[in-house]
């Protein structure tokens, strides 16, 4: 059994001053200029410029720390991040310090895709380097998106967001967009890539609630207008159901595990924004958060990890992206 579990996550502002040195960590490399970077950080300003995935990954691993100290099994849980205190590196520095010599890395991303699993193996080969520490193993735990208790957690956050909604409405699954190569170039050998991941899934919510009519969307692109992201963009999603007669909505936000800043922004502002405007109802089901099902299905994850550990060769970022080492 590993000595410690080290959940991984994006980071994320504690405070205003913090919202432009955040964003230089989440850009590194793609020389954006300050004062792009604070009208990007408007969107955390708008909520007193804190991100709520910080507590809301503490409370993850609160819960999952009790699920685990339920079953017997007291290994030490600590969270480390790829883009904010506490840095990824910071922790495992500190793992090893008190003693940790096998570490089992599980991240917040429950699909593959380059940016949401292969970047932390990356993120993991690097540290390690940094830190130079060759008597430490560290493993990563492949993303959940196929594992029951995910599915559970859905399928519970999805049937009580419908319940608040008018009869009939149209079920849009909802996901983060990533560029198409990203996405051509996800996956265990390439074949489930991102998009199909997020298809599987939802296509077996919708039947066992008996939705026949579900769309997905998605939302938070970014970068240059003339690279291919997945489509539909939300927004533009719901212009189109209004021009075909639909008037209420339940946007399901599968691709996120907790209501962090995509969520609160892209959804409950500006999605809802869009609704309103166009005169549609709108409900948005809950992200799974700490649904019982969903931490003992973490819990089981760590603690019998089986097969289930990344493949070298999956989740790169595209044909012409760069390979770094990853572990």
């Amino acid at each position: 059994m590993p000595d410690a579990y080290l959940v991984l996550s994006y980071g994320g502002p504690n405070k205003p001053e913090d919202v432009v040195p955040f964003l230089r960590n989440a850009t590194k490399g793609k020389g954006i200029p300050d004062e792009r970077l604070e009208q990007v950080g408007e969107h955390y300003y708008m909520f007193g410029g804190k991100s709520p995935i910080n507590e809301l990954n503490d409370e993850l691993v609160e819960h999952l720390r009790d699920e685990l100290a339920r079953r017997g099994n007291n290994t030490r849980v600590a969270i480390g991040n790829r883009n904010w205190e506490p840095y990824g590196n910071d922790v495992i520095k500190a793992l090893y310090d008190d003693g940790a010599r096998d570490i089992l890395a599980l991240a917040t991303s429950a699909y593959q895709s380059y940016s949401s699993c292969r970047q932390y193996r990356e993120d993991i080969a690097r540290w390690m380097g940094e830190l130079d520490l060759p008597d430490l193993t560290i493993r990563k735990v492949r993303p959940f998106w196929g594992t029951e208790g995910f599915f559970k957690a859905i399928l519970t956050a999805v049937s009580e967001g419908l319940s608040k909604a008018a009869e009939g409405s149209r079920l849009i699954f909802v996901t983060h967009s990533i560029p198409t190569a990203m996405d051509e170039a996800s996956g265990t050998d390439h074949e489930l890539t991102y998009e199909k991941q997020h298809h599987a899934l939802a296509g077996r919510v919708a039947t066992e609630l008996g939705v026949s009519e579900w769309d997905m969307a998605y939302c938070s692109r970014s970068g240059s207008p003339r690279t291919p992201w997945l489509e539909p963009d939300i927004c533009d999603h719901l212009e189109e159901l209004h021009e075909q007669g639909v008037t209420n909505v339940v946007l399901a936000p599968i691709g996120f595990i907790s209501d962090h800043m995509e969520v609160l922004y892209d959804l409950d502002t500006e999605a809802k924004a869009k609704a309103e405007e166009l005169g549609m109802g709108f409900v948005r089901a809950d992200t799974v958060g700490v649904d019982p099902d969903f931490i003992s299905q973490l819990a089981d994850l760590l603690e019998n990890p089986g097969e289930t550990f990344c493949s070298e060769t999956c989740c790169w970022a595209g044909p012409k992206s760069p390979e770094f080492p990853a572990i």
